[in-house]
């Protein structure tokens, strides 16, 4: 009754939907998303080199994309109850795929709180420019739920009518209050009518079709939300999917950079309703430097010009929305805490590829860069290579590395 937790060690977009789509095409039965919403993108390639992007659907649902029939198998995937939903980016993402999912394949929490118009807006006023939030409703959605004022998902199935007009509510008390108080706001145009009538455009586009897309999406509520618990006691495989990074957990000193959500272990078991002695391993991803998206800046942060190149060659734009990351050296004293916290056993290190075209590397250590020798291939015959594995498993003390050696799909090696 194996049971596999995938969490990012840094700041996100560490390549954590890779590790899990290999995963899962080769040994997972079900695939959990756990936390956080559509803010988070992972970026995957089949076997025929076609390019997806999951923003809220976990991974697993790649597998039945294959047109490999001999990679194809059944699995279940399951957004759990720590993750919110904005309904119709939901809708048009199961949409987006050529084999249609169906209840069988999705299971989705009925105790899921849902992102409304409102959200999105509040996001876009408050946050957006604040903090670099994607602007997808996901810290006002979340402080709707903490406050106890959430529609979930189960709601809107139950009574989606009586949901709807929640959300009109809601939405017409915050035009009221802008109107009335718009000045205390950054605003996103020089127009404050202007803005309403936005406003209002966006809520109307937003609601268009409405429920056509719940009658849809109503199939995939769980009918059981033991069924995580259930599957763990047939003896299924289990692989939990996290989102963004431990760096960007709410509870980690980096607040108020952070997200709204918290991408590690313990949100794991708040989400899923799993206990810590059935984790049977603990998977953390890491790049070979950093990279981070938002407000705020890192001690690991390197020049301009390494910056540039390694953005470049690793293609560190957000999945989700396009933006450029900012790059460093690899911190390992942000990684060791995201390892002791969450009692990582097993290390994947990602595009260390795109690390060979610096000349001269660094990592940071107790708050200080420390050189380290030029790689040149990632490969156990590269000196340099060997050298970083081994700086690794010496500063982390964990022996257990996996590693890729280039973007494609199948060019990870495991366990070394």
């Amino acid at each position: 009754m194996p049971v596999k937790l995938v969490l990012g060690l840094q700041h996100g977009d560490e390549g954590k939907g890779r590790i899990v789509d290999d995963i899962a095409e080769f040994w997972a039965d079900v695939v959990v998303r756990f936390q956080g919403g559509g803010n988070a993108g992972h970026t995957v390639y089949d076997r025929e080199g076609n390019k997806y992007v999951t923003h809220i659907l976990p991974v697993g649902v790649l597998v039945k994309q294959s047109k490999n029939h001999a990679m194809k198998r059944h699995i279940t995937n399951i957004i759990a109850r720590g993750c919110v939903l904005n309904i119709v980016d939901l809708y048009d993402e199961i949409k987006s795929f050529n084999n249609e999912l169906s209840n069988k394949d999705l299971q989705i929490s009925g105790y899921c709180p849902l992102i409304e118009p409102t959200h999105i807006l509040a996001d876009r006023l408050n946050y957006q420019g604040k903090l670099g939030t994607t602007a997808r409703g996901i810290g006002p959605a979340y402080s709707d739920f903490y406050a106890r004022d959430s529609i979930l998902f189960k709601d809107l199935i139950e009574d989606p009518q009586s949901s709807l007009f929640k959300m009109q509510d809601k939405f017409f008390k915050f035009q009221t209050d802008l109107a009335q108080n718009g000045h205390v706001y950054p605003l996103l145009s020089d127009s404050h009518n202007e803005m309403l009538n936005n406003n209002f455009a966006f809520f109307n586009d937003w609601i268009d079709n409405f429920d056509e897309k719940v009658e849809y999406i109503k199939q995939f509520i769980s009918k059981d939300e033991s069924i995580i618990t259930d599957l763990y006691n047939e003896g299924k495989n289990i692989l939990l999917e996290g989102a963004q990074g431990c760096g960007l957990n709410i509870h980690s000193n980096n607040y108020p950079d952070v997200t709204s959500s918290a991408p590690t272990i313990g949100g794991a078991l708040n989400s899923t309703g799993l206990n810590h002695k059935q984790i049977n391993e603990v998977i953390g991803v890491m790049k070979a430097y950093k990279t981070k998206v938002g407000t705020g800046d890192f001690p690991s942060k390197c020049n301009i010009s390494d910056g540039e190149t390694l953005a470049k060659f690793g293609n560190e734009f957000g999945a989700t929305t396009g933006r450029p990351r900012k790059c460093g050296w690899l911190d390992f004293d942000e990684v060791n805490q995201a390892i002791q916290m969450n009692g990582i056993d097993h290390l994947c290190l990602i595009k260390t590829d795109v690390f060979c075209n610096i000349e001269k590397p660094f990592i940071y250590h107790k708050k200080d860069l420390e050189s380290i020798s030029k790689i040149n291939n990632v490969s156990l015959e590269d000196k340099g290579f060997v050298e970083l594995l081994m700086t690794i498993k010496d500063k982390t003390g964990i022996n257990n590395i996996s590693f890729t050696t280039g973007p494609k799909r199948g060019e990870i090696v495991w366990n070394v």
